[in-house]
């Protein structure tokens, strides 16, 4: 089954995973792309290690190496999967990572929580205007709860005591970055971090608008670079229907 598609979008957040879904329906036209999906459980420690872990299992068997994409916690796992299985990994695309791959979302609210003594709910407002600009008063409403869910939810290890780092540094294989520079968690100067260590044929490219979830709602636009990042690396683009694989701990 696992041969059925050449690439693999990772999702670590289900909570958020609805502002992945233009870009996926707009590749999915293009290319066989398969989600993987992680679910952390409640008593389960909070490390991406287990998902990498998981991953790997479900590519195995696989014949051949995988395209690997993912946004945030999801990009931030395709990128230390790459890193400990090069052979099963053709190329990489990360959407919204910084080159300090634990510079996600959450270490933006937890270190606001840190330096200011205000609530959670008011951090969470906050960083809903940030993530996606903004918004009308019910909205916000709703961003407020499913960032809330996230926090429970994704396997980011960072917390109100401790943020957490990762190693920093490139991959063997092909790798294209995506940002915005309208991103306030993953600005121009920490994306450009990344040209330290881009090789030749890896790519950097930041979307004038869209905040952190630019590729939702830009998604023709990053879906066309991202497409030609693909076929400059020999991937046939073929029409096809998206599938869809899902991994869980529970």
């Amino acid at each position: 089954m696992s041969d059925s598609f050449d690439v693999l979008w990772l999702n670590a957040s289900p909570i958020l995973k609805r502002f992945d879904k233009p870009l996926l329906e707009y590749l999915s036209g293009y290319m066989r792309i398969a989600q993987w999906e992680y679910q952390q459980t409640k008593d389960e420690a909070s490390s991406i290690d287990q998902a990498v872990e998981l991953l790997y299992e479900f590519l195995e068997w696989r014949d051949r190496p995988v395209h690997l994409a993912g946004h945030g916690m999801g990009g931030a796992i395709a990128l230390t999967f790459a890193r400990r299985f090069p052979e099963k990994v053709r190329s990489l695309t990360l959407l919204g990572i910084a080159a300090q791959p634990a510079n996600n979302w959450q270490a933006h609210y937890y270190f606001q929580r840190q330096l200011f003594s205000i609530s959670r709910e008011l951090v969470l407002a906050s960083t809903v205007r940030s993530l996606f600009g903004n918004q009308p008063p019910h909205t916000t409403k709703k961003l407020v709860a499913a960032l809330d869910k996230d926090l429970e939810q994704s396997p980011s290890s960072h917390s109100l005591f401790k943020l957490v780092y990762l190693p920093k540094g490139g991959v063997s294989m092909p790798m294209m970055v995506c940002g915005s520079k309208s991103d306030p968690v993953v600005n121009s100067t920490v994306l450009h971090d990344w040209l330290n260590w881009l090789k030749p044929e890896d790519k950097l490219w930041e979307c004038p608008e869209g905040y952190h979830f630019f590729h939702y709602f830009y998604p023709q636009q990053v879906g066309e670079q991202i497409l030609s990042f693909w076929e400059r690396h020999n991937l046939h683009l073929v029409e096809t229907s998206a599938l869809s694989f899902s991994t869980s701990t529970n």
